[in-house]
């Protein structure tokens, strides 16, 4: 009774996780609106957003599982791997997801999928090799609280702002909107490109919290599932501590997918420009939840 009544929802998360959202969606209306007062087209308003939120909506976890080189095993080929998964996704009232493996050093885990009936979740083989039977099952606690949030809708739906506005810079110069023979035609395309750069900088970093803000509540649910939050901060020490060992090319190759991971490949002087907290405070976190759950 008591894991479930601390399994409810982190409030003080959760209000910053919807002003954010919120602050995403006021920049994307104020966004379509200036695009639509330059061009005066539904093109940039509708079509584009609606269109790269479909594509990423439904082919997302193809694309995330392509781009990490995930192949999909079945419980003959990784029986403790899938044992553990089976038995969260009970704990936790889930579908049964899918498996992945992904054959790399550098300790790992994801959660993908468009809702929790198409939901994968992928670990690679160096989180394999690095921590014990425990750890294992608390990092993979993580990545079901994720599929049970619903995160990788949230992060898809919150990372589209940023991804427009890319977009659109790249069809502004495809179309020729700064045509030296047409001075409107150039004022717009500065404009277009101006406000593009100012919503992607902005969106970027508002996605960002809300990553650092998600990964907190993950790192609760996921503690609180295996009634082991010691066993998440001890993994998420060792995959820190493994991660410094990594070679560079194997952390680039690995950053586009960065926001996914329990852990970023990324190296950032600030939190303020991660997508992950630091180790630091998601453990700190943790030995608080711990002290909480044994009733200190």
């Amino acid at each position: 009774m008591q894991r479930r009544r601390l399994y409810g929802r982190d409030v003080s998360l959760q209000v910053r996780m919807a002003v954010t959202m919120l602050l995403l969606i006021a920049l994307f209306l104020v966004f379509s609106f200036i695009l639509f007062r330059v061009t005066h087209s539904a093109l940039f308003l509708i079509v584009i957003p609606l269109g790269g939120l479909l594509v990423q909506y439904f082919l997302s976890d193809k694309m995330v599982l392509a781009s990490a080189g995930a192949r999909m095993v079945d419980e003959r080929q990784a029986p403790e791997l899938f044992g553990i998964v089976q038995r969260l996704a009970q704990q936790a009232d889930l579908p049964m997801p899918r498996v992945a493996l992904v054959d790399t050093a550098m300790p790992n885990a994801f959660a993908t999928g468009r809702n929790p009936k198409h939901a994968v979740v992928a670990v690679t083989t160096g989180l394999l090799q690095q921590l014990s039977g425990r750890e294992l099952e608390a990092v993979l606690a993580h990545e079901m609280t994720h599929i049970r949030n619903r995160d990788m809708v949230v992060m898809t739906m919150a990372s589209s702002v940023a991804a427009v506005a890319s977009f659109v810079i790249q069809m502004a110069f495809w179309i020729g909107l700064a045509s030296e023979d047409d001075r409107d035609n150039g004022n717009a395309f500065l404009i277009i490109l101006l406000v593009s750069l100012a919503v992607g900088f902005i969106s970027n970093i508002l996605v960002m919290a809300l990553s650092r803000y998600r990964e907190y509540a993950a790192d609760r649910g996921g503690a609180i599932l295996t009634g082991a939050p010691e066993q998440l901060a001890s993994a998420l020490l060792r995959i820190s501590g493994t991660m410094q060992h990594i070679p560079n090319q194997d952390l680039r190759q690995a950053q586009p997918l960065s926001a996914l991971y329990i852990a970023s490949p990324r190296k950032v002087a600030s939190e303020f420009f991660s997508d992950h907290p630091s180790v630091e405070n998601r453990v700190a976190r943790l030995q608080r939840l711990q002290q909480q759950m044994v009733g200190r």
